[in-house]
């Protein structure tokens, strides 16, 4: 751990709050990452999915390890905010898996991490972020670790039962060493609300056209918001209206609304003059 990174991991920390929640607009490669660092982002946060349809791959774990601590590192040096890293499951079968990739990640300079249940019992994700934990702790790292509960997105168990089954997961994935629960799916204020008041961690959520704006989340109790994959599905969406248009119709109005290519191409040093 450099000085540099222990101050980017208690800055991080600190911004999670729901005064002013800590917004996150998702990057997938090293130019993602720089246009959010340039438009006024205070962390970065990586999307999986994202990541893994940069490079060809489905989302659910479908990249290898090495390849996303390889873009993750990329990232970390690219811009000067702290950033942090969805790890989907952990990439590995079990928790000893799950601490090795903890350790590449705080080694490629990032100061947090997602890590999820999905449909797995959430005594398997307990038993991964105790030793996510561990290897943060061997090096001395003060990591940001954020469980994320799929219980909502993935509509999971009893919808009878289902605030009170992510309540528990939620208390237990603290007890496990979770600093913050993050739960996709959810825009319901009234439930986000309960969610707030019930978990005694940061609360995240994934926001998207139907939710609540930054302001209102925060005031529902809510530290953090994360756009998930949805900026990456955006810049698809508009490489396909592009490419359809150009095809269909043999103009090119959309090209019209794209950065300019001087100003991209000035955001990554020149290697010749290093």
């Amino acid at each position: 751990m450099t000085t540099s990174q222990l101050g980017q991991a208690l800055l991080f920390r600190s911004l999670h709050t729901p005064a002013r929640p800590l917004a996150l607009a998702n990057a997938w490669d090293v130019a993602s990452a720089g246009v959010i660092a340039a438009a006024g982002a205070p962390a970065i946060a990586t999307t999986s999915a994202g990541m893994a349809w940069s490079l060809g791959r489905p989302d659910g774990e479908g990249v290898t390890p090495d390849r996303v601590l390889e873009l993750i590192a990329r990232i970390v040096a690219a811009v000067d905010v702290p950033v942090t890293a969805d790890i989907e499951g952990g990439y590995g079968r079990g928790a000893a898996s799950v601490a090795d990739t903890v350790t590449g990640v705080l080694e490629a300079g990032a100061v947090g991490v997602n890590i999820e249940d999905g449909t797995r019992p959430p005594a398997e994700l307990e038993a991964r972020l105790r030793a996510a934990r561990g290897a943060a702790e061997r090096a001395g790292v003060p990591l940001f670790l954020n469980a994320r509960t799929d219980t909502y997105l993935l509509g999971l168990g009893d919808p009878a039962t289902r605030l009170r089954d992510t309540l528990e997961r939620a208390r237990r994935y603290v007890d496990a060493g979770a600093d913050g629960i993050f739960v996709p799916g959810v825009t319901d204020p009234a439930t986000i609300k309960e969610l707030a008041a019930g978990i005694s961690a940061p609360v995240n959520i994934m926001a998207g056209p139907a939710a609540p704006d930054v302001a209102e989340l925060g005031a529902l109790g809510v530290a953090r918001v994360s756009l998930g994959s949805g900026i990456a599905q955006t810049a698809y969406a508009a490489a396909r209206r592009a490419a359809q248009r150009l095809y269909d119709t043999g103009d090119y109005r959309p090209l019209a609304d794209a950065m300019g290519f001087s100003e991209l191409n000035g955001m990554f040093p020149d290697p010749r003059t290093r």
